[in-house]
C-alpha cells in the first residue's frame, strides 16, 4: 500500500512539475506573442482602462479623454481638433496614433518607467501609472494666426524661434478633427475612409511631411554659398549676367519677370529675384560648394525630429551644369519641407546659426514632476556669421523696397524672400507659392521669430512675386502675433 502511495505522489508531483513548466514557457517563452495575437483583447483593454495624459498649449489642455463605460473605456477628446491636429495627431482606438501622441505616447499612456515613484515599482507592485503630461512649444496666438491666414487655402506654415529652435506654430490646411478617429465604432471607420480618400488630402501634415520645390526661397542658400566660398565678393558689384541665360550645354533660355536683371548685382537680383542672375551664379559657384552649403542649412540630413519624424529636404549631388542652374533658383528635384525653409530664414536671423527645433518643452507626471525637459541645442553652423549679416539685410530690403512688400510689419524690422516654384509636366501644374521671413521688434537684441509660408493653390500672375502677393500677408499675420506673443511674455 505504501508504495503505491508513493508512486502516487510521484506522479503528483511529476504532473505538478509540467504545469510549472507549461506556466513558465507561457509567461516568459510565448508571452511576447500573445501579447501580440490579434485575438488577446487584454492589452487594448489595459491601455485604455485609464484617461490619457494631455498635450498643453500655453499651459492649457488641447486634449481630453472621455468616459465611455464600454470595454475600451477611455476616448481621446480634442479642443480645436483641426487646428492642432498637425502637432498633436490622433490616438485611435482603432488606428494606432501619430505626431506627438505617438512620439509621446509611453509618456501619455502611463507607460514610461520613468513615471513610476521608484524604479521597479511597477514590476513589483503590477500598478500602472496615469497619463503624464506633454507641455509643447506651441504658441496659441500664432497657430491661430498661420491657420485663420491660410484660409482653408492648401498650404503649410511653421514658425520657430531661431535663438532656441522652439517651434511656434506648425499648420497644414486642409485639417480634419482627430476626435472623429478616436473610438472604434463605425463611424470611425467610415471617418477613416473618408480622410484617407479626400482629394485635399486632409491628415497629410504639409508643414513636416510633405517637401515641395522651394523656389526662389531657395535663392538664400544660393547666395550664403555664393558669399562663403567667395563666388561673390561685393554684394553690390554687377555681375556677368545676361537676360535671358542659356543653361549651359542646352538650348533652352531662361528668362526675367523683373526689369533691370541683366548684369545685376547680387543685391539687386536678390531683392527682385532676378533667375538669371542666381542660375548663372549657383554654375560659377560650383556644384561642390553649392552642395556642402545646401547640407549645412540641412539638405540632404535624414532623420530630423522634433520628436515627430521629419521627411528629409534634398538637394541633388550629381548634377550637370543646366541642372545646377535650376536648382540654384529651388527648380529641377530641389525638394524641401516648410519646416526646413523656417529653418534656412532662422540660419540668417540667427547669425548663421541652426538650432535644433523642437517641439516639447518638457514631460512631466500627472502631479507635476518634471520627467524631462527640453532646451537650445545648436545643429550646425550653415554660414560665416558675416554672411548672414549680409543676407539679413538683402532680405530687409526684399521686404522694404521689394517683392515682399506685403509682409511688412509696422514697427518691426522684417527680412523675407518670396517664391514661385513651378511643378508638373511642363510646368503645367499651378505654381506653390513661397514666402520666407524673420521679424525683430524694436529694442529687441535680436529677431523673434522665422516663418516659412507655402501656398499649393496661389495664382502667379509675376512669376516670384506671386509669393509676395499669396504667402507673403500669411507670414505678415504670423509674426505680428509672433512679436505680440513675445512681447506679452516680457512684461
Amino acid at each position: 500500500m505504501t508504495r503505491y502511495i508513493r508512486h502516487s505522489s510521484a506522479l503528483c508531483a511529476l504532473l505538478l512539475l509540467a504545469l510549472l513548466v507549461n506556466a513558465a514557457r507561457v509567461q516568459v517563452v510565448d508571452s511576447a506573442s500573445l501579447d501580440g495575437n490579434a485575438a488577446n483583447r487584454r492589452p487594448a483593454i489595459a491601455r485604455f482602462e485609464q484617461p490619457r495624459g494631455d498635450i498643453l498649449v500655453d499651459g492649457r489642455p488641447i486634449t481630453g479623454s472621455k468616459d465611455t463605460r464600454e470595454q475600451l473605456r477611455y476616448e481621446r477628446t480634442y479642443n480645436n481638433g483641426p487646428l492642432y491636429a498637425p502637432v498633436t495627431g490622433y490616438a485611435s482606438q482603432m488606428y494606432g496614433t501619430t505626431f506627438l501622441e505617438n512620439a509621446e505616447d509611453a509618456i501619455l499612456s502611463g507607460t514610461d518607467p520613468m513615471l513610476a515613484p521608484l524604479p521597479l515599482w511597477n514590476d513589483v507592485t503590477g500598478a500602472r501609472n496615469p497619463g503624464g503630461t506633454v507641455e509643447t512649444t506651441i504658441r496659441a496666438a500664432v497657430q491661430r494666426a498661420a491657420y485663420s491666414g491660410l484660409g482653408g487655402k492648401r498650404g503649410a506654415v511653421a514658425a520657430v524661434e531661431p535663438s532656441t529652435g522652439k517651434v511656434l506654430a506648425l499648420v497644414s490646411t486642409p485639417s480634419y478633427d482627430p476626435e472623429r478617429l478616436s473610438g472604434n465604432g463605425r463611424a470611425v471607420a467610415k471617418a477613416w475612409r473618408g480622410l484617407n480618400g479626400a482629394p485635399d488630402k486632409p491628415m497629410l501634415n504639409r508643414a513636416i511631411r510633405q517637401t515641395y520645390p522651394p523656389g526662389s526661397t531657395f535663392k538664400v542658400v544660393t547666395a550664403a554659398a555664393a558669399l562663403d566660398s567667395g563666388a561673390v565678393t561685393n554684394p553690390d558689384a554687377p555681375t556677368k549676367s545676361p537676360s535671358p541665360y542659356t543653361l549651359p550645354g542646352t538650348n533652352t533660355r531662361l528668362t526675367d519677370e523683373a526689369d533691370g536683371c541683366a548684369g545685376a548685382s547680387l543685391r539687386h537680383a536678390f531683392q527682385w529675384s532676378c533667375n538669371t542672375v542666381f542660375a548663372k551664379l549657383g554654375v560659377d559657384t560650383g556644384l561642390g560648394p553649392m552642395v556642402e552649403t545646401a547640407r549645412k542649412f540641412g539638405f540632404d540630413g535624414g532623420g530630423l525630429r522634433i520628436p515627430s519624424p521629419v521627411s528629409a529636404s534634398y538637394f541633388d549631388p550629381t548634377l550637370d551644369k543646366a541642372q545646377l542652374a535650376l536648382s540654384a533658383i529651388g527648380q529641377y528635384e530641389t525638394r524641401a519641407t516648410p519646416l526646413q525653409m523656417a529653418l534656412v530664414a532662422a540660419a540668417v536671423a540667427n547669425g548663421g546659426s541652426i538650432k535644433a527645433p523642437y517641439l516639447v518643452e518638457r514631460t512631466t507626471t500627472d502631479d507635476g514632476d518634471v520627467v524631462s525637459a527640453s532646451g537650445p541645442r545648436t545643429l550646425r553652423q550653415a554660414m560665416n556669421p558675416g554672411t548672414a549679416a549680409r543676407l539679413r539685410e538683402m532680405m530687409t530690403q526684399v521686404v522694404e523696397k521689394g517683392t515682399g512688400a506685403n509682409a511688412a510689419v509696422p514697427g518691426a524690422t522684417v527680412g523675407g524672400k518670396t517664391g514661385t516654384a513651378q511643378h508638373g509636366i511642363g510646368n503645367s501644374g499651378t505654381p506653390y507659392a513661397w514666402f520666407v521671413s524673420w521679424a525683430q521688434a524694436p529694442q529687441e537684441p535680436e529677431p523673434s521669430v522665422a516663418v516659412a509660408v507655402v501656398v499649393e493653390e496661389a495664382s502667379a500672375e509675376r512669376g516670384d512675386i506671386s509669393g509676395g502677393g499669396s504667402a507673403a500677408p500669411v507670414a505678415k499675420a504670423v509674426m505680428e502675433a509672433a512679436l505680440k506673443s513675445a512681447r506679452q511674455d516680457g512684461l
